[in-house]
């Protein structure tokens, strides 16, 4: 069930039998999509790594699994560029791969992309998706000084970079550019067609 403000999110107990594993964004990714492509539920999956792990908590220690873990239902994002449909447990990245001019949206389902704090309010089991977007004509110094506040997450408020919450969304990338989900490139666009699934994965930590 979605989260709401001050409720409990997510149940404890022992972790269920079949549970698979993901320590990464890239094995994340495989298992989602997999299941998806074949037309399969998701399965349980237990995070032991990657920017969803650490934003939902997650604990490095190998033998958590071997008692009572913490099961969360949360959203994942189905995402559209035209020519390929995909599915993201952690976030939607479309930009230039070199450099850091022209145009940035990030599509975060959790707050965290590496060590950065991209979208510090964003949670993934609320049912909604942060957008977060540079604006095209930020300078190539406000970008190098947004940067480096990310892993705090302080670049934020700031006139250049907005954040808007949505549950789906058409958004016009204003250029083609490179879209990245969960770090696996799927091609590129001019257009993202986003939707949520809300409590579409249970993931164990």
């Amino acid at each position: 069930m979605t989260v709401r403000k001050g409720e409990v999110w997510g149940s404890t107990g022992p972790a269920p039998d079949g549970l698979v594993f993901a320590g990464s964004d890239a094995e994340l990714f495989a298992l989602v999509n997999g299941a998806r492509d074949r037309g399969e539920p998701i399965p349980a999956i237990g995070l032991h790594g990657g920017d969803l792990w650490r934003t939902v908590g997650g604990i490095d220690d190998p033998d958590r699994f071997q008692g009572d873990v913490a099961a969360l239902p949360v959203d994942i994002v189905r995402v559209d560029i035209g020519t390929r449909v995909a599915w993201s447990a952690a976030h939607v990245i479309a930009r230039r791969w070199r450099g850091w001019r022209g145009p940035v949206v990030a599509v975060m389902n959790g707050q965290y992309v590496g060590r950065n704090d991209v979208a510090p309010r964003a949670h993934p089991g609320d049912g909604v998706l942060d957008v977060v977007e540079v604006d095209a004509s930020m300078g190539l110094r406000e970008r190098w000084q947004a940067r480096g506040r990310l892993p705090l997450g302080t670049h934020v408020p700031h006139r250049s970079i907005a954040i808007r919450r949505v549950r789906t969304a058409t958004i016009d990338l204003g250029t083609t550019l490179p879209v990245a989900v969960d770090g696996q490139r799927i091609g590129s666009s001019r257009r993202l067609v986003i939707d949520v699934e809300p409590d579409a994965l249970v993931v164990y930590v």
